[in-house]
């Protein structure tokens, strides 16, 4: 059963600039919260397509490994990381920077997910998913838009 997580917030800074601070590489440890535990163990070395990165998240106390993939790289305007390996059953993010003006952009963050085991998957977990995703997101927005004030 395939999802859709979308988080969308207006910035006061060029899509350019936005695009050029996620795409530092430190920007996923920036961008994870306090309370996730996430450890970063092979880091990207772009944004490009085609480049591939790990990371380790846990599931209460279990570890889990996440792979993934640059795909659909568009300077200054968007990049789309594609799970190669992980939790769920199929994972893309589409980062958008969206201009609106001279000084000005969207930032969307577009998630389409299946979560394992079908059915049974989704009514077990969708709402929890969900609910982290919205979290997750609410952060990241936030922490996006006090970087562009400093």
């Amino acid at each position: 059963m395939s999802e859709s997580f979308v988080k969308q917030s207006h910035f006061d800074v060029s899509a350019e600039k936005l695009f050029e601070w996620h795409a530092q590489t430190d920007a996923l440890e920036r961008l994870t919260p306090p309370w996730e535990k996430l450890e970063i163990i092979d880091p990207a070395p772009s944004l490009a397509n085609g480049s591939r990165g790990a990371f380790r998240i846990y599931v209460g106390p279990f570890p889990i490994r996440w792979s993934f993939e640059h795909r659909d790289f568009q300077a200054g305007r968007q990049f789309r990381d594609v799970m190669i390996h992980g939790p769920f059953h199929r994972w893309e993010h589409t980062h958008r920077f969206i201009p609106d003006g001279r000084g000005a952009c969207w930032l969307e963050d577009r998630i389409e997910y299946e979560l394992p085991f079908g059915w049974i998957g989704h009514a077990l977990g969708g709402w929890f998913t969900r609910r982290k995703l919205e979290s997750l997101f609410e952060y990241r927005h936030r922490i996006t838009a006090e970087a562009m004030i400093s």
